[in-house]
């Protein structure tokens, strides 16, 4: 491939919700009853948990578009997805949001449904893309702000999310909504007077302990160890979970041993807790805030005021019984001495001095009671917690010196939100109780700006306005001249985390406004089914733990970012508002850059398919629903345009021709990436169509990786005995334009000259210009126009519908077909984690005997090394030289076609 030489940046491999044009939608529902799967070819579901969680309301299209419909066929408590923790300090809210794409009814999608045998039930068949959970927090003195806030957002009456729904059914003047702690009954008629609700109060301890088994067992990188600054993600085997001890550090401080689901015992407590620290602080400090009285213990020095087991040795350790000079002997201890007045010790230090005392108190008591019941982990939850370095520190340290090293104490990220979680699932329709693992997992925090740096513009009045980036940045006008959000000096930004330092650093001066972040709800999710050994699984071949390493994938993102404003605002037609957008999409994507540079494991363990999702995560955030749509569309007709030609020179070559001919045909449409800036250099070189022949003559075998001679004897065999065909092939396909037309879809043409099933998996949400499950049957029926073979597969695999187009011969082969179907892979990036993949793909899945993975972010930057149960061939064109030499040896523009037996 030394004609395609160029200079290498990123080689990475998503869908437009589409909508269906009238004429389809008339013809579809005419022949709706008409579609009948034929017998044998259904795919069986996984199991049988509910497909539709949360009241089995049916969502369908994009769910991150703004002000969708939700529809709630089955729903009759209008209000389930709110719940509420009212606390003594805080107020702490847990919401669900749910966004839909444009009103369609996508019998396509109804039929391939049908096919996969999901049944719909009695709720409707729009594609599920799921939702969000919120959390939010108010001061309980500012409850009146908390009530304007379910108000301003309807809450309370299903969210702001749902105008259609709302309009074809009347307000409920008897709307219920889950509560928990003590001011669910102080404040009860509040809420009845002003908002209309009455408050369902569920039992606080049953909150918190379903609040913390639920985060435990369905997030990932939700535990933590912090010592000395530093914070270690802990994951957690279900299996080993039970028994633990629950310290909840709020006002007071109670121990709970949980032994199971709903199987718990409050064990101790004590009266010393966030309360205490508190209450104290401002009286002896005079501080308005809690949060004001943390941000004073980032600047104080406790030595001033605790007496140290040096003080009490002449600066010596006390080694006998393991106490070092630095250890406090007495808190506050020192005060006794000297002859001071409150208003001689500096807040700061008074304020360190408290936090620590209170902070080890409840350490050893936890190390005490844990010791008591024979317990291994113990996980502190509580708002007195916040994230705060110092805090989490203190107690680990306790835990630690107690415990001889034996034992850590760790640290939930949504820890101030256990019992709000926990009223949350006490509605007993969401089905929650049902939820797997990584059914619910955190995405990357943007929910709040607010994270450090400097904000230009107008101060924003309240926490409504604070909650998203696209609010603040373009919806209100804010003007950004600063990459936002920033972590500043000394912490890592959103959640807390802040890094100890004696002196310097301050936390946000908004912290307590702040919501925490955002539970990503995908009820399809599931593993997929055909991994050899999950636990040894690993989706990332490139280690971003290496920091080099990191550090180039994030300079590679951070150089292609203008050439992806670009694309983003001509997708919207370059209006103003869209160029704001992208600036604003510009400055938070470089400013999570930025800060994992400085703290790789802000957001848990981290691969290069992480990185990819948070730039897609990003673009959404800023309402880029397909920052490539225009560039996709004009390559697909360009590639449809020659897809005849290629068909007729495919047919006229002897079977063994063909099939290399179709490798390398997928190996040279797959250059077209507009992830590569190697590879855009090439558009400027010549036409898609050239581009892709000339790389197609360039296919000379040996390739870098290449395994045909064996795939070649499995498809075609030896000799006179001609081998079983495959049963069902899953094709990942990759890139639109030339990729699936000119590489993909031939290749599905002759397995399914073959007799194999064909599943097309794509994209669920856009992602660069890879091509989406929801394009794929319009692509395909263009493609079938000049195809018996697709025409037909694609009729009996539910794409086509009453599709009347001659054959290239001029007459009608009605002769029964093996499908061509299409499936969404529950995936919105230019990788795939196979830990995380629909239902409908994992339904799949079950009868496949082959897979085929095509792509750099499917095949090789994502699942190289991946082992599966059936046949799998994996092929891509090596688009980054840095990835070249350290997965094969090799440089850019090398090809692989590695194939592997069944498992």
């Amino acid at each position: 491939m030394e004609a395609l030489k160029a200079d290498p940046v990123l080689g990475i491999d998503g869908i437009i919700l589409k909508e269906e044009p009238e004429a389809d939608k008339l013809r579809e529902s005419q022949t709706e009853r008409e579609m009948v799967p034929p017998a044998g070819n259904s795919i069986h579901r996984s199991g049988s948990r509910p497909q539709l969680d949360l009241s089995k309301a049916a969502i369908q299209g994009n769910f991150e578009e703004r002000d969708p419909t939700i529809l709630l066929p089955n729903q009759s408590d209008d209000i389930s997805h709110l719940a509420l923790d009212i606390g003594g300090s805080l107020i702490k809210l847990v919401y669900f949001s749910r966004r839909e794409d444009r009103s369609i009814d996508d019998k396509r999608k109804k039929t391939v449904k049908e096919r996969l045998g999901i049944s719909n039930g009695n709720r409707r068949s729009y594609p599920i893309l799921g939702g969000r959970l919120h959390f939010v927090k108010f001061e309980t003195h500012k409850i009146n702000e908390c009530l304007e806030f379910i108000s301003s957002k309807q809450l309370h009456r299903g969210g702001l999310d749902s105008h259609g729904w709302q309009s074809e059914n009347p307000a409920n003047d008897n709307v219920v909504i889950k509560a928990t702690g003590g001011g669910a009954y102080k404040f009860a008629d509040l809420f009845k007077e002003r908002l209309g609700v009455s408050l369902d109060k569920e039992d606080e301890m049953d909150c918190l302990v379903a609040g913390a088994n639920f985060l435990l067992k369905a997030i990932r990188h939700e535990a933590f160890t912090h010592m000395e600054g530093q914070k270690e993600f802990v994951q957690i085997d279900q299996i080993d979970l039970f028994p633990y001890l629950l310290v909840n550090v709020g006002s007071g401080v109670s121990m709970i041993k949980v032994d199971g689901d709903g199987k718990f015992q409050r064990v101790s407590g004590t009266n010393v807790g966030g309360g205490t620290y508190w209450g104290l602080g401002r009286l002896l400090t005079k501080c308005k805030s809690f949060d004001e009285l943390l941000e004073l213990s980032q600047r104080g020095d406790n030595r001033t005021i605790d007496m140290l087991v040096g003080d009490i040795y002449g600066g010596m350790d006390y080694n006998k019984i393991g106490l070092s000079a630095s250890t406090i002997a007495s808190s506050f201890g020192k005060a006794i001495s000297e002859n001071k007045e409150l208003e001689d010790y500096r807040p700061e230090d008074i304020s360190l001095s408290l936090l620590r005392m209170i902070s080890y108190n409840i350490g050893q008591i936890s190390y005490l009671n844990a010791l008591r019941f024979g317990l291994k982990r113990i996980f502190f939850g509580g708002f007195f917690i916040r994230g705060h370095a110092y805090t989490m520190d203190t107690i680990s340290f306790a835990v630690q010196f107690w415990s001889k090293g034996d034992m850590q104490a760790m640290f939930l990220r949504h820890e101030g939100f256990l019992g709000a979680l926990g009223a949350f699932m006490s509605y007993e329709k969401h089905g929650l109780d049902d939820l797997m693992v990584h059914q619910l997992v955190e995405r990357f925090p943007m929910g709040a700006p607010y994270t450090g740096g400097q904000i230009h513009g107008p101060p924003l009045g309240d926490l409504n306005e604070k909650i998203s980036w696209m609010e603040k940045f373009v919806l209100k006008g804010t003007e950004i001249t600063a990459p936002v959000p920033m972590a500043p000096p000394g912490t890592t930004g959103l959640g807390g985390f802040e890094v100890p330092s004696a002196r310097g650093g301050t936390l946000r001066p908004d912290a307590s406004n702040l919501n925490v972040g955002v539970l990503h709800l995908v009820p399809t999710l599931e593993v997929f089914p055909l991994l050899v050994d999950l636990k040894k699984y690993e989706p990332n071949t490139i280690d971003l733990g290496d920091h080099s390493e990191l550090e180039y994938w994030l300079t590679l993102l951070s150089e292609h970012l203008s050439d992806l404003v670009d694309k983003a605002v001509a997708s919207e037609g370059g209006t103003d508002d869209a160029k704001r957008r992208g600036d604003a999409f510009a400055c938070a994507f470089s400013a999570h850059l930025a800060r994992l540079m400085e703290e790789p494991a802000a957001y848990g363990k981290l691969g290069l398919a992480n990185l990819l999702e948070l730039r897609e995560e990003c673009l959404r955030e800023f309402q880029f629903v397909d920052a490539y749509r225009t560039i996709k569309q004009r390559e697909n007709e360009a590639s449809l345009a020659v897809l005849p030609d290629l068909l007729v020179e495919l047919d006229n070559m002897s079977e063994e021709r063909r099939l290399l001919t179709l490798i390398e045909g997928v190996l040279a449409a797959n250059i077209f990436d507009w992830g590569s800036r190697a590879c855009v250099d090439l558009y400027h070189k010549g036409t898609i169509i050239e581009i892709y022949r000339m790389s197609r003559n360039k296919m000379q075998r040996p390739w870098r990786v290449d395994d045909f001679d064996l795939f070649k004897k499995r498809m075609l065999g030896s000799g006179d005995k001609r081998p079983q065909p495959h049963k069902r092939a899953l094709l990942f396909v990759d890139n639109s334009g030339a990729d699936i037309i000119l590489g993909m879809l031939p290749l599905a043409r002759e397995l399914l000259r073959h007799g194999t099933e064909v599943v097309l998996v794509a994209n669920s949400l856009p992602a660069l210009n890879d091509v989406t499950a929801m394009e794929l049957p319009d692509i395909v029926a263009e493609a079938a126009k000049h195809c018996d073979i697709l025409r037909r597969a694609a009729e009996a695999g539910g794409l086509l519908v009453d599709v009347m187009v001659n054959s290239l011969d001029g007459s009608k082969d009605n002769s029964p077909s093996v499908p061509l179907m299409v499936v969404e892979n529950g995936c919105g990036s230019p990788c795939i984690d196979l830990r995380q993949v629909s239902s409908e793909l994992a339904a799949a899945a079950k009868d496949a005997d082959l897979i085929v993975l095509e792509g750099m972010g499917r095949a090789l930057h994502t699942n190289f090394n991946a082992r599966f149960k059936c046949e799998a061939l994996k092929l891509a064109m090596v688009k980054n030289q840095r990835l070249a030499e350290k997965l094969i040896k090799g440089n850019i523009y090398d090809c692989v076609c590695r194939y592997e037996p069944a498992s």
